[in-house]
């Protein structure tokens, strides 16, 4: 992998019709495709170039923000400037996260990869002890070939990626892989007006129960807009473009999931 390479996938636990209406609220230019029964999202274009922030903390905004609206986890995988890693973000919980330097080294806690297996499900056991032969030296393994075996472990949690989505491409090429990638789509940008009609549909559609209306429901939409606000005033004065993404999402969705209990209340 080239020094300068850099590039990220975005791996939900879901299928993409639940995937895409908080990927929409992202508003950004993302490719939404199948990965078994898993999704994965492709930027199409590059923020992190000429920005403040690297392919990890994007990425991590984003997969933050995806994963509070949601009932499913979100795995952010990222390389550059040789090395690479992934970030776990599930709801409100506190993110895990592993890096290795170009040429393998790991460094980070192997506390993040039990987290990783306990919250994918994973076996405790055998799957843990794989988990945690990543952590260990290699000098056979460079970074790309980590998240190639992290990747292939996942494959036991239904993880199936399209041909060409494969950690050290280049972003312009995983773009044009996730375009010819059966059953992908754009997800862009169009307005609140779609974005609010998208995140119904799936409300509608999907199997929430209790999260949909009622005191649980008002408890999460309070709790979205509490962390969002706070988080898109501190990333516009940092100018984290990740992170501002993040915000807005959790201050949409929160104020979107009060409305809709509100015109689903009982008259």
């Amino acid at each position: 992998m080239s020094q300068t390479t850099a590039g990220g996938l975005l791996l939900c636990r879901a299928e993409p019709p639940s995937a895409r209406p908080a990927a929409h609220l992202l508003r950004e230019r993302l490719l939404l495709a199948p990965a078994g029964e898993w999704s994965v999202l492709v930027p199409e274009s590059k923020p992190w170039q000429g920005g403040e922030e690297s392919v990890a903390e994007v990425l991590a905004g984003w997969g933050s923000a995806i994963a509070i609206g949601a009932n499913w986890p979100v795995l952010s995988l990222w390389w550059q400037d040789g090395r690479t890693g992934f970030l776990l973000s599930s709801g409100f919980r506190r993110s895990a996260a592993y890096e290795w330097a170009a040429d393998g080294s790991p460094d980070g806690e192997p506390e993040a990869m039990r987290t990783l297996s306990a919250r994918l499900g994973l076996d405790p056991v055998l799957d843990l002890e794989e988990l945690e032969r990543l952590t260990r030296p290699d000098e056979a393994a460079d970074g790309p070939a980590r998240l190639l075996g992290l990747i292939a472990l996942l494959s036991r949690a239904g993880l199936a990626l399209p041909a060409g989505l494969a950690p050290g491409e280049p972003a312009d090429r995983l773009r044009e892989a996730a375009r010819v990638a059966p059953g992908s789509a754009a997800v862009e940008w169009s307005g609140w007006r779609d974005a609010v009609r998208a995140e119904l549909e799936a409300v509608e559609e999907g199997p929430l129960g209790p999260w949909v209306r009622g005191p649980r429901a008002r408890l999460l939409g309070a709790a979205q807009i509490a962390a969002g606000a706070p988080l898109l005033v501190w990333a516009a004065r940092r100018r984290r473009a990740g992170w501002a993404a993040a915000g807005v999402l959790l201050v949409s969705q929160g104020a979107m999931t009060l409305a809709y209990d509100r015109a689903r209340a009982p008259r």
